[in-house]
C-alpha cells in the first residue's frame, strides 16, 4: 500500500472531502489542500452519461476560459508564406510549413498547440502518426484548422481550450492555477460545464452530467454539485 505523506494527511484532515460543494467553495478547498511548492494546475473532471464507443455520443468541443489557463501555450502555425507575418503578429511562437513538417517527422514536438489552414492539410495530414498520440493533430472541430489563422492563434493564447470525452466517459481539462483566486477558478470551471451542457448529444438518455470534481495537480478531488448553474 502506498504511504500517505504527512502533508497529504494534513490536507485530508482539513476538510470533509465527501461533501458536495458549490464551485467557489470547491475551488477554495482545492487551494487550501494543495501543498505543492510550485503553482499547481487546477483541473475539472466531469463524468458524462454517454457511451463514447458510439459515434453519436462522442462529446468534443472548445471553451474559452474567461481568465485563461495560467499556462504559457507554445503555438506552432503551419501556414503558407503569405500568412506567416499574420500568424507571428497574432503571437504564434513558431511559424512555417515544410521546415517544421520535416522537424516533426524527425520527432520534434516541443509545442502545445498546432494551428493550420485547410489549404495545407494534405501536407499536415501525413504527421498524424506523430501528432495523433500526443493530442496535437489539428482538427476543424477544435478550431485549429481554419482560414482565420490570426484569430485562432489569439484565442489559444487568451485561454481557449479543447476537450474530448475519454473512453470511460470523462471530460478532463485544466481550468487555471492554484494562484488564481477561487472566483476566477469557479468562473473558468463554469464555462466548461456550460459548454458541455450545450454539447449534450440528442441520443444521450438519462442523467447527462453525472458528477463533477475539482482537484489540483497533487490534491485529492473535491466533489461539486452536478446541478451547478452559477459560479457562486
Amino acid at each position: 500500500m502506498a504511504q500517505v505523506s504527512k502533508k497529504r494527511k494534513e490536507a485530508l484532515a482539513k476538510h470533509d472531502l465527501t461533501q458536495v460543494r458549490s464551485l467557489v467553495e470547491a475551488a477554495k478547498v482545492v487551494k487550501d489542500i494543495t501543498y505543492t511548492k510550485f503553482d499547481a494546475s487546477v483541473d475539472i473532471d466531469v463524468r458524462l452519461g454517454v457511451d463514447p464507443r458510439k459515434a453519436d455520443q462522442m462529446v468534443r468541443g472548445v471553451a474559452t476560459l474567461p481568465h485563461g489557463t495560467g499556462k504559457t501555450v507554445r503555438v506552432l502555425a503551419l501556414v503558407t508564406p503569405d500568412k506567416e507575418a499574420e500568424a507571428l503578429a497574432a503571437g504564434a511562437d513558431f511559424v512555417g510549413l515544410d521546415d517544421y513538417i520535416s522537424k516533426i517527422e524527425k520527432g520534434w514536438t516541443d509545442i502545445d498547440v498546432i494551428i493550420t489552414m485547410p489549404a495545407v492539410m494534405a501536407k499536415v495530414g501525413r504527421l498524424g502518426r506523430v501528432l495523433g498520440p500526443r493530442g496535437l493533430m489539428p482538427n476543424p472541430k477544435s478550431g485549429t484548422v481554419t482560414t482565420d489563422v490570426a484569430k485562432a492563434v489569439q484565442e489559444v493564447k487568451a485561454g481557449k481550450i479543447d476537450f474530448k470525452v475519454d473512453k470511460t466517459g470523462i471530460i478532463h481539462c485544466s481550468v487555471g492555477k492554484v494562484s488564481f483566486d477561487e472566483k476566477m477558478l469557479a468562473e473558468n470551471a463554469l464555462e466548461v460545464i456550460q459548454t458541455l451542457g450545450r454539447l449534450k448529444p440528442s441520443s444521450s438518455k438519462g442523467t447527462y452530467i453525472k458528477s463533477i470534481t475539482l482537484s489540483s495537480t497533487m490534491s485529492p478531488a473535491v466533489p461539486v454539485d452536478s446541478q451547478v448553474n452559477s459560479a457562486s
